[in-house]
């Protein structure tokens, strides 16, 4: 690989030189892991889809949660597994863009469909009277469709850009690209490099605002009895710990990236940058699966169905 600009057409990932150890176990772990992710997010997207009863504005959000779940980690997973057991770590200049326009528009998708479902429940609990004329099939359609194309199209853009970047280095520290670690090797200082993440972040920092705001009122709404309250926490209660595994996740791995001074260990870097490709992958399909009654059903109907 050439340190010159016009001839960097690979990239090494150096986050795997602290693995070569224990690789044959994280490679069955990883696996392991996304057999889970696939298997979990796939029950709940074929139930959703093979049931009329859940085709609703709320399981329609729900299911495009768990494609972009699916999305999202196979822009990292096949990649990761084979770099495990393979003793040269490189990527393509190509494939790194790609890779990380995958996991970043996956990442920022998952922010924009959370809010699409923080309205739903607003609408359907603030204002039950106009829900069906709200929330009707076309508005849902161009909600999905712009929760979809915004963060993609914003990630294109950065992604053009990035490639006419002149670069002056192959090596990326992590185990997947990120398009912020690609424009620290440019050669020259831009403007860009700064202003294009504080936009994307602004933005997707307003999502969880509003995502915030709309549960807070959707409470005020229902604090006038307990009973209310307790239908409340049960309807709120698992998109609120969506949203707070992935702000969390994503959090830790933004503070690391941006202010890490290597006192970290290279394992604990490791996994701040991969956990948000595993726990919301595999956590949000095991949350919206136990608690939303319906899913829940569904499912134990089909596994007793199945069980005879």
């Amino acid at each position: 690989v050439m340190d010159n600009a016009s001839d960097v057409t690979m990239f090494t990932l150096s986050g795997f030189n602290v693995i070569i150890n224990y690789r044959f176990t994280l490679f069955v772990l990883t696996f392991v892991c996304y057999c889970v992710i696939v298997q979990v997010n796939v029950t709940l997207i074929l139930t959703i889809i093979m049931d009329k009863s859940l085709h609703e504005p709320m399981y329609i959000f729900l299911c495009n949660l768990c494609i972009n779940s699916l999305y999202g980690t196979a822009g990292f997973y096949p990649k990761f597994l084979i770099d495990i057991l393979s003793t040269s770590h490189v990527i393509s200049y190509a494939g790194c863009l790609v890779q990380s326009l995958v996991v970043h528009s996956s990442a920022c998708a998952e922010f924009s469909i959370l809010v699409l479902m923080a309205y739903d429940r607003y609408v359907a609990i603030c204002r039950p009277l106009v829900y069906h004329s709200v929330m009707n099939p076309q508005r849902v359609s161009a909600l999905v469709f712009a929760a979809w194309m915004l963060p993609l199209t914003q990630f294109i853009v950065t992604t053009v850009s990035t490639s006419t970047l002149r670069l002056c280095g192959s090596q990326i520290s992590k185990l997947y690209c990120v398009t912020y670690v690609i424009r620290k090797l440019e050669c020259t200082f831009s403007i860009s490099t700064v202003i294009f993440p504080a936009f994307i972040i602004t933005f997707y920092c307003c999502h969880v605002l509003l995502v915030i705001y709309s549960y807070f009122y959707i409470m005020k709404t229902f604090l006038t009895s307990k009973k209310n309250m307790e239908k409340c926490m049960q309807t709120c209660f698992p998109h609120l710990l969506s949203l707070l595994i992935v702000v969390a996740c994503l959090l830790f791995d933004l503070l690391h990236m941006r202010f890490d001074s290597g006192r970290l260990s290279e394992s604990v870097r490791n996994f701040m940058a991969i956990q948000f490709l595993l726990f919301p992958p595999l956590i949000n399909p095991l949350i919206y699966g136990l608690k939303l009654t319906p899913i829940r059903n569904r499912i134990q109907s089909f596994l007793c169905r199945k069980s005879y």
